[in-house]
C-alpha cells in the first residue's frame, strides 16, 4: 500500500515493481500476487488496461491512519487513560500537529447557550373582512 499512497495515482504491476527494485530483487509476480490480495481485500480498486490492471488506492494513508487510530481508541476500557498514554508518546512536532489539527475541526466544548425567547406574536387574521361577509353582517 506504501507504494500505491506513494504515487497518488492508478499504477501498474510494472511501474510499483520498477519502483520497488530500486531497493531490493523482487518478483514480477510478487507483486502483481500482493497487488491482486489488497483488490480481493477492498484495499484497492483495478481498472483493466490493455492485458495489465491499473491499481488505485480506496482511501487514503490519512483516513487509514485514523481507521486504525479510532479502532484502538475504541477498544480501550478507559478511553481518556488511552488517550492520555498516546499523547505522552508523542513527539514535540506530533503535538503541534495535533494542536493544529485541533484548531481545525474545533468543536465546542460547551453546549450553546439557550437563546433568549422570543415574544409571542399576536395572531394575524388572514383574510380581514371576510368574518363580516360570512354571517352576513
Amino acid at each position: 500500500m506504501t507504494r500505491v499512497w506513494k504515487w497518488n495515482r492508478p499504477v501498474t504491476v510494472r511501474e510499483v515493481l520498477e519502483d520497488l527494485q530500486q531497493e531490493r530483487s523482487i518478483a514480477y509476480t510478487t507483486v502483481m500476487t500482493v497487488l491482486d490480495n489488497l483488490h480481493q481485500k477492498g484495499w484497492v480498486r483495478r481498472e483493466a488496461e490493455g492485458r495489465a490492471y491499473r491499481y488505485e488506492a480506496v482511501s487514503t494513508r490519512a483516513a487509514y491512519a485514523a481507521a486504525l487510530m479510532n479502532d484502538a481508541w475504541s477498544q480501550s476500557d478507559n478511553p481518556a487513560a488511552a488517550l492520555v498514554a498516546f499523547f505522552g508518546m508523542m513527539s514535540e512536532e506530533q503535538r503541534q500537529a495535533l494542536r493544529d489539527a485541533v484548531r481545525i475541526v474545533r468543536v465546542p466544548e460547551t453546549p450553546e447557550a439557550p437563546q433568549a425567547p422570543q415574544a409571542p406574536q399576536a395572531p394575524r387574521e388572514e383574510n380581514p373582512g371576510s368574518e363580516g361577509e360570512a354571517t352576513g353582517r
